[in-house]
């Protein structure tokens, strides 16, 4: 005789825990839920179920298995939480990150005082940040930039799920595209790992794509040093710039916008653990410097 639904969850949960923990996934039994959760059709509340649909077993031993390989569970799930919002993911292309949230923090705090009815995403991946912000911010118009054709894809997906006709999605690379200036806020999640700096998470290293990791050069700031300086062409007097970096990059960044003549406000903000991630820096009324 087969065990009841409520035995077999808790039987399921300790197994495949004990597996995802085995294979060295950082949240074992999150992703044990996660993954037991979609086995079991994605009910409202698993402690309330009665029954477990045909092929249960053989669901959640596939999905286990996806995991126990270190394939991140976005993408076996299909979607990420990403602020209010699930995003769609697809192989290749970058996975979205909770660090990378704060950015729309930065700009809600901006736009208290400052008019924001145009915002551009550069390097926009996923869509995420530009969804959020067509999200949280009604009325607000959203371009978003992305150089690979699969992500752009992915992303006007998103946009158009989160913000309709707001959003407009443009392929090509950051630094080339022709974007008409006097935006109110440009957001950024680059490419920004150095050279030699290879990741040791398998998640990354086997999943996400090599070409929205390494920003360029020794210290991976090109593409980071190109966005900076669009901005300051792209932003109106007042306009609001947050662009991501890695947590040794804050002074680099701050370098760079100061040195370009045209920001004030030059600051660097933490991310949801505390780390150093993000330059934020505001247009000012300045000739821009080559």
């Amino acid at each position: 005789m087969s065990l009841p639904v409520p035995a077999r969850l808790r039987t399921a949960l300790g197994e495949v825990s004990g597996r995802l923990a085995a294979a060295g996934v950082p949240s074992p039994t999150v992703d044990a839920r996660a993954l037991i959760a979609r086995a079991a059709g994605e009910p409202a509340h698993l402690v309330l179920l009665d029954a477990l649909p045909d092929g249960f077993d053989a669901h959640l031993e596939e999905l286990t298995r996806r995991r126990e390989a270190r394939e991140p569970l976005q993408l076996i799930l299909g979607s990420a939480p990403f602020r209010r919002l699930q995003l769609e993911v697809a192989a290749g292309v970058f996975i979205p990150r909770p660090e990378t949230e704060v950015a729309l923090d930065v700009l809600l705090e901006h736009a208290r005082t400052e008019h924001v009815a145009q915002v551009l995403d550069l390097c926009t991946g996923s869509g995420a940040i530009a969804a959020a912000v067509l999200d949280e911010m009604p009325g607000v118009r959203v371009l978003a930039v992305e150089r690979d054709p699969a992500a752009a894809r992915l992303a006007a997906r998103n946009i158009a799920a989160a913000g309709g006709d707001r959003g407009t999605v443009l392929q090509g690379d950051v630094r080339e595209v022709p974007i008409e200036p006097g935006v109110d806020a440009v957001l950024s999640n680059p490419p920004y790992i150095p050279a030699g700096q290879v990741p040791r998470d398998p998640e990354v290293l086997a999943h996400d794509p090599e070409a929205a990791l390494y920003g360029g050069g020794e210290d991976g700031l090109q593409i980071p040093r190109a966005i900076i300086v669009r901005a300051a062409r792209l932003l109106r007097p007042g306009g609001l710039l947050v662009m991501e970096h890695a947590d040794v990059q804050g002074p680099a960044t701050c370098a760079i916008a100061q040195e370009t003549g045209a920001f004030e406000q030059v600051r660097t903000r933490v991310d949801l653990t505390g780390r150093d991630r993000f330059l934020v820096a505001v247009r000012r009324q300045a000739e821009v410097r080559d």
